[in-house]
């Protein structure tokens, strides 16, 4: 007699058994195998019991020529159905692979009924429809598999009509009704109201129904809002108002909310009809938005009922199609003004008066229009519109700034040439804030062109007066506290006048030990002129009283007499 072959050990198991798990199979508690045997119990008793009310009429069974797929179904179910109690030949037409898909897994749920053992069990998976637990016998597909023994389950049930829907046949399931509609997507009012009351959004109202952010009244004139709002119409006359408030909660896709109650899903297009209930701040109301945004706004929300755009998108992408398909005017973030508005345009926009003027100063130099996205890509348009996806100039300005800073600098600025570009690569570069960027531009050309007004270079004057001519000028650009060093810092007879300089401006009481008794008695002699020198540049420089240049240029000579510096220049 042969020797049993040998028990197959595994490192680790020693004197235990090693359990394996199967995937996709579980040991089903006790609340699925009472779910299971209850709805096998009542397929056994009437095989038909899952099937959906039929409100059309059946077509033709025959395998030859025209044929209804329903029809050519409910045919072999029958046949299946006076064969429920024969073990043998369930077995047998459950194994097949070929033939109708429905009545295959029927004969494989049947013959499951006549089992003891229950306990385990197949787990189906599905994003949409969820998971749950079912018998799995034979070559049925899963999903029939489990519509049939879950016949019970308002969403579940309806898998098991997939190829008749992908075929133009339309099932609508709640929980008090399974209809199936043939190949017209009539969906009674019952299951419209089931499904709305059952939906991602909590609704008020009845026949018009609306969401948290509207009223019954905005929903009932169609009335736009500042945000909009999404309007759905039922084939029954049922109105619903979706505000984007509400849109942006769900939990649950509020398309999919509904459409999983509805067999194909993808076509509760066919059942409603969606509107998106806005219009641009500032648009006419005597003006209708423009047929391309028309046919795009169409596109999002068609895209939208085939559940392939997502509930907190929907607004923006809404908006997004009737701004951009614009083709006059000026447009920022969801407003627009005419062409002739561009001042309240640039209003609009956050921002310094210098950003708005370097923004008008680009904007009148297009030939075309522009459009400006939030991610910084800037598009050329043949159409002389231009769109700004940000209400802040600073972004706008970084991302037309490459192309156009030269024409800012020269139109505002007059800088032109070397300098120019200099400015223009540095600020491309470091991006720095355009309200301090083009402030600190102004106020630096600002003061060199104030400082333009004194009749002499300082490198031009004899000294010390060219050391004078040097203190007025820091003085006038960066303060008179910023002179201080550079008067202490004076050699020879620069020094007396660093001291008169001082002197002037009461800054001597901690700085007399610096300069020497030779200093200090000359620069003592020349105060009143260098008085008089810089009362003229105050006027001239900082007051802007051109008329002071003549008291300059008196002043400057009545200290070249008194320090000894010669005629000037």
């Amino acid at each position: 007699m042969a020797k049993p072959p040998a028990e197959v050990r595994f490192p680790g198991d020693k004197n235990r058994r090693r359990r394996l798990r199967v995937r996709g199979i579980k040991q089903a508690s006790k609340e699925i195998q009472r779910r299971l045997e209850s709805n096998l119990e009542s397929l056994q008793e009437d095989p038909e019991v899952f099937l959906p009310d039929i409100k059309c009429e059946i077509g033709k069974a025959s395998f030859f020529g025209p044929k209804d797929p329903m029809a050519i179904t409910l045919k072999e179910i029958g046949n299946v159905s006076s064969k429920r109690n024969d073990s043998r030949w369930l077995r047998n037409r459950m194994s097949k692979r070929r033939g109708d898909g429905v009545s295959m897994a029927l004969a494989g749920s049947l013959l499951a009924a006549s089992e003891e053992d229950l306990s385990t069990v197949s787990v189906f998976k599905s994003p949409l429809y969820g998971n749950a637990s079912y018998l799995k016998r034979g070559n049925g597909r899963p999903g029939h598999l489990v519509g049939i023994q879950n016949f019970t389950h308002p969403r579940l049930r309806l898998l098991v009509w997939d190829d008749h829907a992908r075929s133009g046949h339309y099932f609508f399931s709640w929980d008090s009704g399974f209809v199936y509609t043939g190949a017209k997507p009539e969906a009674p009012p019952e299951w419209i109201k089931w499904a709305l009351d059952n939906s991602s959004v909590d609704l008020s109202g009845d026949d018009l129904r609306w969401t948290v952010g509207l009223d019954e009244n905005v929903v009932k004139n169609d009335e736009p809002t500042e945000q909009g709002w999404l309007k759905l119409t039922f084939t029954d006359g049922t109105v619903v108002g979706l505000s984007q408030t509400a849109l942006s909660k769900t939990d649950e896709p509020l398309a999919q909310s509904i459409a999983m109650a509805m067999m194909p899903p993808n076509k509760l297009g066919e059942v409603c009809k969606a509107g998106w209930m806005w219009k641009p701040g500032g648009w006419p109301e005597d003006r209708g938005l423009p047929e391309q945004g028309e046919e795009r706004l169409g596109e999002v929300l068609d895209g939208w009922l085939k559940m392939s755009l997502e509930d907190g998108v929907l607004a923006r992408a809404c908006r997004s199609s009737v701004l951009n398909s614009i083709t006059d005017g000026f447009v920022v973030g969801n407003n627009w003004f005419a062409e002739e508005d561009q001042s309240g345009f640039l209003e609009q926009m956050s921002g310094t008066e210098d950003e708005r003027r370097a923004l008008a100063c680009i904007l009148d130099s297009l030939e075309g229009g522009v459009h400006v996205r939030s991610d910084g890509v800037v598009l050329e348009l043949e159409d002389k519109v231009v769109r700004l996806e940000d209400s802040s100039c600073h972004p706008v300005l970084v991302s037309l700034w490459p192309e156009h800073g030269m024409e800012v600098l020269e139109s505002l600025f007059g800088i032109s040439g070397e300098e120019a570009e200099k400015t223009h690569a540095r600020q491309t570069k470091r991006k720095q804030g355009f309200g301090a960027f083009l402030r600190e531009l102004g106020e630096s050309l600002s003061t060199a062109m104030r400082l333009d007004r004194l009749p002499w270079e300082s490198n031009s004057l004899p000294s010390p007066l060219s050391f004078a001519d040097l203190l007025v000028r820091k003085a006038a650009d960066d303060g008179i506290a910023s002179t201080v060093s550079l008067a202490r810092g004076g050699r020879g007879i620069e020094a007396a006048m660093g001291w008169a300089w001082l002197v002037v401006h009461d800054r001597t009481e901690s700085d007399a030990w610096r300069f020497d008794e030779g200093s200090r008695d000359k620069g003592g002699d020349w105060v009143p002129a260098l008085q008089a020198l810089w009362d003229a540049a105050d006027s001239l420089l900082l007051k802007d009283d051109l008329k002071a240049e003549e008291d300059y240029r008196s002043s400057m000579a009545w200290l070249a007499e008194v320090s000894g510096s010669g005629p000037l220049p």
